[in-house]
């Protein structure tokens, strides 16, 4: 098998990357399909019209009008897109947006956190309105064009925040929700290294009692079964981004027997990672 590519924004990481592409000419009257592939940098899809197929994290989903796609670095995905689509393809960095600004980083977890958005009429009409400026000042770059480009993502970052349907709202107050976003931005840094429950809650300086009353009360799970979720999830992408060895997948996820990798992997997939593997190529 051929490793599954990333695609890279900028060949230095710490570099600001921005581009925002229109699908109609991106097409240029053709139907286009993108095999199997992950990104370094945030992808968001915006279709005001087509069809088409796209597939993230192994989640699929039927392309049609007036959605929205939005796609975190790292996360696997495919696309299928028929020559009628239009709309704006755009890509960018945690550094040219967020830089060190608190809020933004909130929001732009809070949004990332949903791949996939459908929204009504008058809702695409301003996210597509906000795009079109977007576009013009990509397109222009008049002085300070980068400064009003945020300021648009901005908008249209909260405008998606408010149409965040209820089947993706978790529940809890607003502090378990503030402190299941530091137990998961905890579990992405310390995942290789710390697979126990215990280990995270002593992080935040909770009991694990209290946090899996945070954890359940917001997303209806257990600490521990995110930490599977998450380390099941990871591996997938493993196996299908690298042609490495499933011993090497597993001691690069932190599991120094390779037996009990599998065994693991196995109980929630029902499949060892070679059978998944396989499934895809």
């Amino acid at each position: 098998m051929q490793d599954i590519p990333v695609r890279k924004g900028n060949a230095n990481s710490n570099e600001s990357i921005f581009a925002i592409k229109n699908v109609k000419k991106m097409l240029s009257g053709k139907s286009m399909t993108q095999s199997l592939h992950r990104h370094d940098f945030f992808f968001l899809l915006a279709l005001e019209q087509g069809t088409g197929f796209h597939e993230i994290d192994f989640v699929p989903y039927n392309v049609c009008a007036r959605t929205i796609f939005f796609i975190r670095p790292g996360q696997v995905h495919q696309l299928t897109l028929n020559e009628k689509c239009t709309g704006y393809l755009l890509n960018f960095n945690a550094n040219s947006y967020v830089a060190h600004d608190k809020v933004k980083a909130e929001l732009l977890r809070k949004i990332s956190g949903v791949n996939f958005y459908q929204l009504d009429i008058d809702d695409f009409k301003k996210s597509l309105s906000i795009l079109d400026a977007i576009f013009q000042e990509f397109t222009n770059k008049d002085d300070g064009y980068r400064e009003v480009i945020n300021a648009n993502l901005s908008i249209l970052l909260t405008e998606l925040s408010r149409n965040i349907g209820t089947d993706h709202k978790g529940g809890g107050t607003p502090y378990s929700q503030e402190r299941l976003e530091e137990f998961l931005e905890l579990l992405e840094t310390h995942s290789i290294t710390c697979k126990r429950a215990a280990q995270y809650a002593e992080m935040m300086n909770l009991s694990l009692y209290q946090l899996n009353a945070v954890t359940k009360s917001t997303v209806g799970k257990t600490c521990s079964e995110l930490i599977n979720e998450y380390m099941i999830l990871e591996a997938k992408r493993y196996l299908l981004t690298t042609s490495n060895q499933i011993s090497s997948i597993a001691y690069d996820l932190g599991y120094d027997d390779t037996s009990y990798f599998i065994r693991f992997f196995k109980k929630h997939m029902k499949c060892s990672p070679k059978v998944f593997r396989h499934k895809f190529f």
